[in-house]
């Protein structure tokens, strides 16, 4: 084993897993931090054993010190302290050995947040966005975007299920991004502040409304990283997960073939006329995706914050128009979000034709998604 990987397997036991010794233990007990697939999760890594061992050797010494003169120079033993002030040579000593400490430790870390910081040349673009309580992802070279929700199925929230392997780390639609590849992120929010965290990538960065944060990262090895929101950002907060799937470049291109066709599909499909039974079907899928956090699976809502859609006036009485209104601009001084830029208009035909014949709402009425784009 060479000091390297003593070191990493020591630091881990350090922090206080020392009555673990199972080799199994080590991606378990997780007191360590991330090593990463990247050079900037690396080197964030290798910094933070380097400070780890710099501060046990600090320690190992002020605290061997102060044992070794509390034993043998004790009072039991007649010892006569010694009297003098003022050593010029202390003073010296204590000064500088802590500045050349502090120097040894600046210069790494201030290499690796230069790095971190430089996201020159990159061989790609994403723009990340933060929503209550979702992610879009907008590959600006590539005319691409989408929405990432999680995909853990609510009855595992409620535990009615048995929980998954990946439990609130699974989403419907992944980052994808080609390995060895430069990509630069640049992070923002529609709505209050979230932050964008994956810990194999070795960084996070707040999205902040109005604001944009740049990144970037070149991974490595193809593989599924998985992270989440890092920020309290509201009731759902923990239900915002994000997934990285690395691929080969041969499969990124397929993904992005495959990627661009479903965009054009869904294109055509808002020119045409739908049925009943299919906005029914696609708006179940959509509402669970988009509203039933809020709104509740069975649409009864949570008091007034979430108003219940079943046997409601807007989903029931009022004009259809004000609905869709609703759905696609909000409410101004309520938790109802816009959707006009979340949703396409086939989603939002579908929802509003769920929502008002779900639940025993039963209105018999559907929405086309020409009428949403007239609306829009």
């Amino acid at each position: 084993m060479s000091f390297k990987q003593f070191s990493r397997r020591f630091g881990a036991l350090a922090g206080g897993g020392l009555l673990m010794n199972s080799s199994s233990a080590w991606a378990e007990l997780g007191l360590n931090m991330t090593r990463g697939v990247t050079s900037i999760s690396r080197a964030a890594y290798d910094l933070h054993m380097l400070i780890f061992w710099i501060c046990v050797l600090i320690g190992l010494v002020v605290f061997g010190v102060m044992f070794y003169s509390m034993y043998h120079h004790r009072k039991s033993k007649g010892v006569v302290p010694a009297q003098f002030h003022e050593s010029t040579t202390v003073e010296i000593v204590w000064t500088v050995v802590p500045m050349l400490i502090l120097i040894g430790m600046a210069v790494p870390a201030t290499r690796a947040l230069i790095a971190m910081e430089d996201t020159s040349n990159a061989d790609m673009t994403i723009t990340v966005t933060g929503y209550q309580w979702k992610w879009k992802y907008d590959y600006l070279d590539e005319g691409v975007s989408f929405f990432s929700t999680s995909s853990t199925p609510r009855a595992q929230i409620v535990n009615d299920q048995e929980k998954g392997e990946n439990y609130l780390l699974e989403v419907d639609n992944p980052v994808v991004v080609p390995v060895g590849k430069k990509i630069r992120f640049l992070t923002t929010a529609a709505d209050v502040i979230h932050a964008w965290w994956v810990p194999d990538l070795g960084w996070k960065r707040d999205a902040i409304p109005g604001f944009i944060n740049e990144s970037w990262a070149t991974i490595e090895e193809p593989g599924i990283y998985r992270g989440q929101c890092a920020e309290l950002c509201g009731k759902d907060h923990g239900f915002m997960p994000v997934v990285v799937v690395a691929k080969t470049e041969e499969d990124y291109q397929a993904w992005l073939s495959e990627q661009k066709a479903s965009a054009g599909a869904a294109a055509a499909s808002a020119d045409r006329e739908w049925t009943l039974e299919e906005l029914m079907s696609k708006g179940e899928s959509v509402y669970g995706t988009a509203c039933a956090a809020c709104h509740l699976p069975t649409g009864e809502g949570m008091g007034d914050m979430f108003p219940a859609l079943k046997g409601s006036p807007v989903t029931t009485a009022g004009p259809v128009e004000e609905h869709i209104a609703t759905v696609l601009k909000g409410r101004t001084g309520t938790a109802m979000a816009a959707f006009a830029t979340q949703l396409d208009d086939v989603d939002l035909a579908a929802v509003v034709t769920y929502t008002r014949n779900a639940w025993g709402n039963d209105t018999g009425q559907l929405v086309q998604p020409s009428q949403i784009e007239s609306l829009r």
